[in-house]
């Protein structure tokens, strides 16, 4: 098996056992992160690639940040979506916050709206190289390499690269 194919098969069941856990069924997962049920069987069987998108969908609905699908997965756990590639570098929990650290790659020319995560979620930014758009969607902010934002993710919110691929890390703290 490949890397890939291992990715898929161990997210795969990560997302069933959160399920399960939460009694839900595959109806009611697919129902509250507006995802097809096939899709959703598929990424559970381990037959489809998981998309950054698809996972922020599914782990919001669970009401669980995104690195509890990916941590403790052979590194480097890479997750791309249509604007960004993330990759976990950490995940740190404690008794009232989980912190997960990624480095990112938004694409050049590119947009992601990402949708509200669960209340009290902060994002931070660092941009390494490039230019970016971060930021909730009311207030949007322009950084440059060397600076940082950070901004409520607990509403709708972007990243964008509007001049060439921009390289970043990426904080998200998610309250427990």
């Amino acid at each position: 098996m490949d890397l890939a194919a291992d990715l898929a098969a161990d997210v795969g069941a990560r997302v069933r056992e959160l399920r399960e856990a939460q009694g839900l069924s595959l109806s009611e997962l697919a129902r509250r992160s507006t995802l097809g049920k096939g899709t959703l069987s598929e990424l559970e069987s381990g037959r489809r690639n998981p998309t950054l998108e698809t996972l922020y969908a599914l782990t919001t609905a669970l009401g669980v940040p995104l690195s509890t699908v990916l941590h403790d997965l052979a590194p480097p756990v890479k997750v791309s979506g249509h604007a960004v590639e993330a990759v976990l570098l950490d995940r740190f929990e404690a008794d009232a916050s989980v912190t997960e650290t990624y480095r990112i790659r938004i694409r050049s020319g590119a947009t992601q709206h990402s949708v509200a995560h669960a209340p009290g979620t902060t994002e931070h930014l660092v941009v390494l190289t490039g230019t970016a758009r971060i930021g909730t969607l009311a207030e949007p902010a322009l950084i440059g390499p060397g600076a940082h934002g950070s901004w409520p993710a607990d509403v709708p919110h972007l990243y964008e690269a509007p001049d060439g691929d921009v390289e970043a890390v990426l904080i998200v703290r998610h309250p427990r």
